[in-house]
């Protein structure tokens, strides 16, 4: 009985999944190729990729891993989401203050996070800023679109290593040490 017992308390014990970290890093495409559905369940709009060594000026605009990055172009970027993350991050090098507003499945904005300077180039930045900021943003109740805004002509940011989590599943799920003492509690006692 004792056995048993342990078993039933071992195979109910869940064991949680870990969040999803999703990293997009623009290396799959060309230079100039216009970001919009091409990543499965995000969409981009006002996003174009830019390569350096050919449209991008890489000496003020280094990317921040990689030879790609995109742009701003026409406008604010947007970005979309298929299911709801849980945090944004991305790196930026930018000729204007930046603004990332994030917001709900009701596209009601839940907040927003700002670039620390007003310029951050690499031969041209305010002092004390360089290339690759880091901007994110966080929300335990989800995010279903983030915009990021600098001029709204567009042309005044790049974005690297745009990082998206997704939330932890709560169904649970047997570990492979539960299941193996299921069976052997089985065998043994089929054997008996």
């Amino acid at each position: 009985m004792r056995i048993w017992l342990a078993v039933a308390v071992l195979l109910i014990a869940p064991r949680f999944l870990n969040a999803n970290t999703i990293v997009l890093n623009f290396e799959s495409f060309t230079d100039s190729d216009i970001l919009t559905n091409q990543i499965a369940g995000v969409t981009f709009t006002n996003t174009v990729v830019l390569t350096a060594g050919i449209s991008l000026n890489e000496i003020d605009f280094p990317p921040h891993s990689g030879v790609n990055v995109v742009f701003d172009n026409n406008g604010p970027i947007t970005i979309a989401f298929a299911n709801p993350i849980t945090q944004f991050a991305a790196y930026f090098t930018y000729v204007e203050p930046l603004t990332l507003a994030a917001f709900n499945a009701s596209n009601t904005k839940i907040g927003s996070a700002l670039s620390l300077f007003s310029i951050n180039t690499a031969t041209g930045g305010a002092p004390g800023s360089s290339p690759n900021e880091l901007i994110q943003f966080n929300s335990a109740t989800g995010i279903s679109k983030v915009t990021i805004a600098g001029d709204p002509a567009g042309g005044s940011f790049v974005m690297d290593d745009v990082t998206l989590t997704t939330p932890a599943s709560t169904v649970p799920e047997p570990t492979t040490a539960c299941l193996m003492l299921a069976a052997l509690t089985f065998i043994r006692r089929r054997t008996r």
